[in-house]
C-alpha cells in the first residue's frame, strides 16, 4: 500500500506514522488531516513524503487506505459529509465503534477493517489485532510489530477490553512509587527504581516458552516476599473485582 491517509493525528495516529516512516524498506506516501495540527506539522517536517492536507476529504481522495483515528466522541463532527469511494480501504481504530456504525455514518461500500494499534507501534514492537483479516491492512500492521487477525467481532471486543488495562498497570506502578516516597525515598529515585524493576520484568515476557503463570512462579520463592505480596494483595476478591470490571466493559463494547 503506497498511499496512506490518517484522519486524527493524536497519540495513535502519530505512532503509526512514525513507525511506518522509520521502518526498513520503501516508505509510503502519507496524507494527514489538519486535526492535531501541531503533530501533523511536526511529522510532515520530520519525514519526507508526509503531507498535511487542507481537510479530511483531501486525505480520503489522495489515499488508497485511510486510517480513522479520531476520538470516538469526535467522530460525528470529524467525518460529517465525508465521501468515501467504494474502492477505498478504511481502517477503524476508534475504540468501541463497530464497523457497522462507521459504515452507516460514511454511507459507503468501502472495505472496513477494525484494528487495535498500541503506542508501541512507533517502535514496531506491538502486535495489532485486526478484524476481519485483510491482506493490505494486515501487511501494514505486520510492518509495525506484527498482526493478529480475527474474523469474529466478539473476539475482537475481548482484545479491546484487554487493551483497556494499560493505564491500570501504570497506576499500579505509580502507587508503588508513592508508597516508597511516603517511606522517605526521594520520589524521583523511587520512580527510577520502579521503572527499571518492571522494564526488566517486561523483557522476560519475550520468553514465550513459559506461560505467564510459570513466569510468576519462577520469580517467587516459597514463603518469600513476592509470594507474600501476591497472596495478601491479589486475593480471590480482587481477582473477582477485576474480572467483573472487564465483563462490564465487554458488555459496553458488544
Amino acid at each position: 500500500m503506497q498511499r496512506i491517509g490518517v484522519i486524527g493525528v493524536g497519540e495513535i495516529g502519530r505512532a503509526i506514522v512514525t513507525g511506518l516512516c522509520e521502518a526498513p524498506g520503501e516508505r509510503p506516501e502519507v496524507f494527514l488531516s489538519p486535526r492535531g495540527a501541531r503533530a501533523a506539522k511536526e511529522l510532515s517536517e520530520r519525514y519526507e513524503g508526509v503531507r498535511v492536507c487542507a481537510g479530511n476529504q483531501e486525505v480520503v481522495d489522495r489515499s488508497e487506505l485511510v486510517i480513522v483515528a479520531v476520538r470516538p466522541p469526535d467522530r460525528h463532527e470529524a467525518l460529517a459529509g465525508l465521501r468515501v469511494d467504494d474502492d477505498r480501504i478504511v481502517v477503524n481504530v476508534m475504540a468501541g465503534v463497530a464497523n457497522d456504525d462507521l459504515r452507516g455514518q460514511l454511507a459507503t461500500g468501502a472495505t472496513l477493517v477494525r484494528a487495535i494499534p498500541m503506542p508501541a507501534v512507533r517502535d514496531r514492537e506491538s502486535v495489532t489485532v485486526t478484524c476481519p483479516a485483510h491482506p493490505a491492512v494486515d501487511a501494514l500492521f505486520d510492518r509495525l510489530g506484527g498482526v493478529l487477525p480475527v474474523e469474529d467481532e466478539a473476539a475482537f471486543n475481548v482484545f479491546s477490553a484487554l487493551s483497556a488495562t494499560l493505564t491500570t498497570h501504570l497506576s499500579y506502578l505509580a502507587t508503588l512509587t508513592s508508597w516508597a516516597a511516603g517511606h522517605g525515598l526521594p520520589a524521583e529515585v523511587a520512580e527510577r527504581y520502579v521503572r527499571g524493576l518492571f522494564q526488566d520484568l517486561g523483557r522476560a515476557l519475550g520468553d514465550e516458552s513459559r506461560s505467564l503463570r510459570q513466569l510468576a512462579a519462577d520469580h517467587e520463592t516459597p514463603n518469600g516476599s513476592n509470594e507474600r505480596i501476591r497472596t495478601t494483595w491479589f486475593t480471590p476478591a480482587t481477582s473477582a473485582a477485576l474480572t467483573q470490571a472487564l465483563d462490564d466493559l465487554l458488555d459496553r463494547l458488544d
